[in-house]
């Protein structure tokens, strides 16, 4: 590749993982064994609240009345959108069978999981939105029992816009506990909750390694690290969009990698010259983080053309990928590694992150080389079932016990062995697995 770096990175976005590791490890198993007490104690400590942690009607109400009219019609706009897009997907699924030979007939269920753990982080930003994107779906994938956690604020509470959002898009309980206290409390099924078979939602490094390390006991979304976005563009793109997109992507972390792609120097520099100033006219904490992550995370890559272009985003294979340039639908069908794809300028990230309907809970680190985003399916089991009949059982049978006979598996072969004998005690099978 002849592609050229105008900006490089000059740290990664990786923390520092054995030290984090370590102190959640110690507090999942406090938690575990203390149970609501500990879970309590932890909360006391790092979230500083001591009101109810299970929210009542009450008090969820009282919340919600604080909730501008305005606001609330917005989180209620963007529920509708984000739950029509999961029907679409969930639309997708179906349960179906169909005859594999004569007189054997397989087919497959998508079950939802039962107990679905949303986490709303409400530490440094409250995100309404992640509210409306987990809950949801969990919603409209048939989960029995949704619990969202959000860390409260001393003295306050989970912030009202929060909680409004949990409560309209379908959450059963609303948990007032923050970190790895939240995730543990359930996952491990306290204040009488039922324990989660699934987590879900952004947090901070400490809850991701509490995700990380309780998967396999229960499921996960995927293992999340800082958000990080990628901007093509090529000389039809208006350098202010493009720098203002970047920034806005920034302003998450100080760890955010922001990455711009494109063909075209002029822009390139045109972009990094008003990058600055947008930063600089935020408010303290936003400008802040978007400082830290222009200066030590941002590149800014020119390639020779559309073809390496593409190739460069796919080996970054970005959480958030937006493209503004010329004959976007070429650009649809070549892209290939990405969370979600953002076409053209007219959409944004952000309208993704809050409002436009995809879902924003989506692989970060590269991890969008082989999976994608939260959605419906994250919390439906996909399983499969078969009968035969007799008839239908009998060439089946012939093929496993030779086959199981070849891998050295002679108790599975025996398994059709007296399948055979009993239904056709008068035929004559080889079922060794010599030729």
């Amino acid at each position: 590749m002849s592609r050229e770096y105008l900006k490089r990175a000059t740290l990664t976005s990786e923390s520092d993982a054995t030290e984090t590791q370590k102190i959640v490890s110690d507090i999942l198993k406090d938690i575990e064994a203390g149970g609501d007490k500990a879970a309590m104690e932890y909360a006391a400590k790092f979230d500083k609240y001591d009101g109810n942690v299970i929210l009542t009607d009450q008090e969820i109400a009282a919340a919600s009345a604080l909730v501008p009219n305005k606001v609330k019609r917005d989180i209620e706009f963007s529920h509708a959108n984000v739950k029509r897009f999961a029907e679409a997907q969930k639309a997708t699924i179906s349960d179906f069978e169909t005859e594999i030979i004569p007189g054997l007939v397989a087919g497959q269920r998508s079950i939802p999981v039962k107990a679905a753990g949303c986490y709303v982080p409400g530490g440094r930003y409250a995100h309404i939105a992640s509210a409306i994107m987990t809950v949801t779906t969990a919603k409209v994938a048939g989960c029995k029992h949704i619990v969202a956690c959000s860390p409260p604020r001393p003295g306050v509470g989970i912030a009202p816009s929060i909680i409004y959002a949990a409560h309209v898009c379908g959450a059963d309980k609303i948990m007032a506990m923050g970190g790895v206290q939240g995730v543990a409390s359930m996952t491990f099924g306290l204040f009488g909750l039922p324990e989660a078979n699934i987590l879900v939602g952004p947090g901070n490094q400490f809850v991701a390694e509490a995700k990380r390390i309780l998967f396999g006991r229960v499921g996960i979304d995927m293992i999340a690290g800082p958000t990080d976005s990628l901007v093509i563009a090529d000389k039809s793109a208006d350098p202010a969009v493009v720098a203002a997109d970047l920034v806005g992507q920034a302003e998450h972390g100080y760890n955010s990698p922001v990455w711009l792609v494109t063909d075209d120097r002029p822009l390139a520099e045109e972009v990094m010259r008003l990058v600055p100033g947008l930063i600089a006219d935020l408010p303290e904490l936003n400008s802040k983080n978007a400082e830290a992550a222009w200066r030590d995370y941002a590149e800014v890559i020119v390639c020779a053309d559309r073809e390496e272009m593409a190739a460069t985003s796919d080996e970054y294979a970005p959480e958030h990928l937006t493209v503004q340039a010329e004959d976007l639908d070429w650009w649809l069908e070549r892209l290939s590694c990405y969370g979600s794809l953002f076409l053209g300028e007219e959409t944004t990230v952000a309208f993704g992150d809050k409002a436009s309907g995809t879902n924003h809970v989506l692989p970060t680190s590269g991890a969008a080389t082989y999976t994608g985003g939260l959605s419906v399916h994250k919390y439906m089991k996909i399983v499969t079932w078969q009968r035969a009949t007799r008839d239908g059982a009998k060439p089946v049978a012939e093929a496993t016990a030779r086959i199981s006979r070849m891998e050295g598996m002679e108790g599975h072969a025996r398994t059709a062995d007296i399948r055979l004998q009993k239904y056709f005690p008068d035929e004559t099978f080889d079922l060794t697995a010599e030729s």
